[in-house]
């Protein structure tokens, strides 16, 4: 029988054909799949024809195609979905499709080609877009080690393989963790959690199998239980587990996976030629250097730890209110918090979470796509990775421009947090092709037959995932190499950032924030005090943030650390972490850093998009529309449709006539600059 993988795909709008796929195809479509990509990699290096564009960079662009396919389909399902036998094959691919990789990158006569190609680029008469990317095509063989030899290649490879498998172990480890520790609840340990808590509790433990309620470390379950509860023990009890993941002592410890990825890291850097891994992974950064982070990760350190020191007294006055004599724990903050914010503002989550349905909050992230880029989304009725995911084409006019999917709910199985991932991306090189793109929260599964309800946290995930989604719908370059988020990392997260602001706008909420029982508007009253409160516990979150990412950044400079968790609580200690706060990622659960490169000492960028976003969103404000037609026109022609085809300060400057200061994200944040 043919593969179902390698056969060609006749559902609609070409996706996989997710129903016939079986976990035993995977392993066969691999081998055949790196197989076809090496040959056709073979015959571009021994082509006998003078290197040029054609033949060579763009010829790059379709030579690993099916293999692209088979991993769009495999890695995304191991990410949303794992289950032993994808587990498994997961650690046997890592190493193998790292060695590929570099048998690629570090293959002499192809580097040849590539190299005489960068050389003739400005007389060869190519296009802006062709002459980018040429540049990141060297750029990329640079950096894998095309330019070693002898030794230092022999073991820049094997670091490759190394790295590999330990960001798979790390990751699969913490899934481990996150899927196996569950806390059974009596009924009186429900007592001042909301209903749709409990109704989430319930649904977790009929997942499991169990009968009555379950507390798990899905973030949107737990989070919210420290918020609600008035139970400390139990608060203190999840907390830890929470924060202990991946530190446990046993078969899914990440301490000693962490300490070897950041010895071997600097390794690679070492043989590049630079001074730290840091450096290394800053210089195509728009940062550029270690200090330009520093110096800006500081710069905000200062007012948001004075900003979290007085959040940290009011709530100590309130915990002694209680009768509790002790000092203010981490596992009593977002409690504190949360009677605060009631107080101070009159909000109390239990009264938003019924106007903020992921049914609204889906249609309120269409319709403002829809108003600012003409985009319309159709319901499709297609076999999909997951019962729990949800499909929409995506057109514009008479045009289809995507197919976005939606995989909302937390689960075992899944990896936590959220994200943005594609199944195919868009390019016009070999004929037209418009992206798959999917979103992956983990948000709390309601009881059956009730609505999901999300908080106001949620919403602004939801939000901040599809503005990466539309990085992806709305690409328009010609290879693919560039498309859609192919971007440096501390520029990528500029769409998604820009797209949360939308959640604020007031006609977007009196729109859609609906009672999900009664079909309600959200009171005006309601609504303005939320916006309000959109700086309640600044400080703590800004804290948090703040020292994973210097955390991140000393992790990769410098000699790297035998014990990164003394590292860690040494970074803390130097810049006077309060003590009721933790970073938001303690290095054995840091799997943006760790479970792979992606964010790497990169960690900051966040930050670094931050103060783009905040100034992005000024310029509809400054034409005194949150839809204005115009802004919206330059943001998709500079930024969203422009993928990596130009360097990200261009991009930016042509979007807005000049580069941000970091004052607006300062107001943004509610915080004053440090004395």
């Amino acid at each position: 029988m043919t593969n179902p993988l390698l056969a060609p795909w006749d559902a609609p709008f070409a996706l996989p054909p997710f129903a016939a796929i079986a976990d035993d195809d995977f392993a066969p479509a691999f081998a055949a799949a790196l197989a076809e990509a090496r040959a056709r990699i073979a015959a571009i290096a021994a082509d006998p024809a003078p290197p040029d564009f054609a033949n060579t960079v763009a010829a790059l662009e379709t030579a690993e195609e099916t293999l692209d396919r088979v991993a769009g389909v495999f890695f995304n399902l191991a990410a949303t979905d794992a289950n032993p036998a994808r587990e498994a094959l997961q650690r046997d691919l890592a190493p193998r499709l790292a060695a590929f990789r570099s048998e690629v990158l570090m293959n002499p006569a192809l580097w040849a080609r590539v190299r005489a190609v960068e050389e003739a680029a400005e007389a060869a008469g190519l296009s802006a877009e062709q002459r980018r990317l040429v540049t990141l095509t060297a750029r990329m063989f640079r950096r894998a080690g095309a330019e070693l030899e002898g030794a230092a290649a022999g073991r820049f490879r094997q670091l490759a393989e190394r790295m590999a498998s330990l960001g798979t172990a790390f990751a699969q480890n913490l899934l481990a963790d996150e899927r196996d520790w569950a806390l059974p609840l009596e009924p009186g340990d429900l007592a001042g959690l909301p209903g749709d808590l409990v109704g989430t509790l319930a649904a977790a433990a009929a997942e499991r199998g169990r009968e009555g309620h379950v507390l798990t470390l899905a973030r949107s379950v737990v989070v919210p239980f420290l918020t609600h509860s008035p139970r400390r023990d139990l608060r203190e009890r999840a907390f830890r587990a929470w924060t202990a993941r991946g530190a446990g002592g046993g078969a899914t410890d990440n301490r000693a996976i962490a300490a070897e990825m950041l010895a071997l890291r600097a390794e690679k850097a070492r043989l590049l030629g630079f001074p730290s891994y840091a450096a290394f992974r800053l210089a195509p950064e728009m940062a550029g250097t270690p200090d330009a982070v520093r110096n800006l990760l500081m710069r905000v350190w200062g007012p948001a730890r004075a900003r979290a020191e007085a959040e940290a007294a009011a709530l100590t006055r309130l915990l002694h209110a209680d009768g509790i004599n002790g000092r203010l724990e981490p596992w009593d903050w977002r409690f504190y918090a949360e009677r605060r914010r009631r107080a101070e503002f009159a909000i109390d989550e239990a009264e938003v979470k019924p106007f903020l349905s992921l049914e609204a909050m889906v249609a309120a992230a269409f319709d403002v796509a829809g108003r600012l880029f003409g985009l319309s989304f159709r319901p499709l009725d297609v076999a999909l990775h997951h019962p729990d995911a949800r499909a929409w084409e995506v057109r514009r006019g008479g045009r289809h421009m995507a197919v976005f999917l939606g995989d909302w709910f937390a689960r075992p199985g899944k990896r936590s947090g959220a994200w943005c991932s594609t199944f195919r991306g868009q390019r016009r090189h070999g004929g037209e092709r418009r992206p798959v793109v999917l979103n992956v929260c983990n948000f709390a599964r309601p009881a059956a037959g009730a609505p999901a309800l999300l908080s106001w946290d949620d919403a602004r995930t939801l939000f901040h995932e599809f503005g990466h989604a539309l990085h992806h719908i709305l690409s328009d370059v010609t290879y693919g190499f560039l498309a859609g988020t192919s971007v440096a990392r501390d520029f990528v997260e500029l769409p998604s950032q820009l797209f949360e602001h939308w959640l604020e706008v007031p006609q977007v909420l009196d729109r859609h924030a609906r009672h999900a029982a009664s079909g309600a508007p959200m009171p005006a009253d309601l609504r303005d005090r939320l916006i309000a409160a959109r700086n309640a516990d600044t400080g703590f979150a800004t804290v948090e943030y703040l020292a994973s990412a210097l955390v991140d950044l000393a992790f990769h400079e410098g000699t790297p650390p035998a014990d990164p968790v003394a590292q860690e609580a040494a970074v803390l200690a130097g810049i006077g972490m309060p003590p009721a706060i933790v970073p938001r990622h303690a290095a054995p659960h840091f799997a943006h850093v760790f479970a792979g490169e992606g964010y790497a000492a990169g960690y900051y960028s966040y930050l670094w998009s931050e103060v783009m976003d905040a100034d992005a969103f000024a310029a509809f404000e400054e034409a005194g529309d949150p839809f204005d037609a115009q802004t919206a026109a330059r943001l998709e022609r500079h930024i969203l449709s422009a993928g990596n085809s130009a360097e990200p300060q261009a991009l930016y400057a042509a979007f807005r006539g000049r580069m941000p200061g970091v004052e607006a994200l300062l107001r943004g944040r509610g915080l004053g600059e440090a004395a």
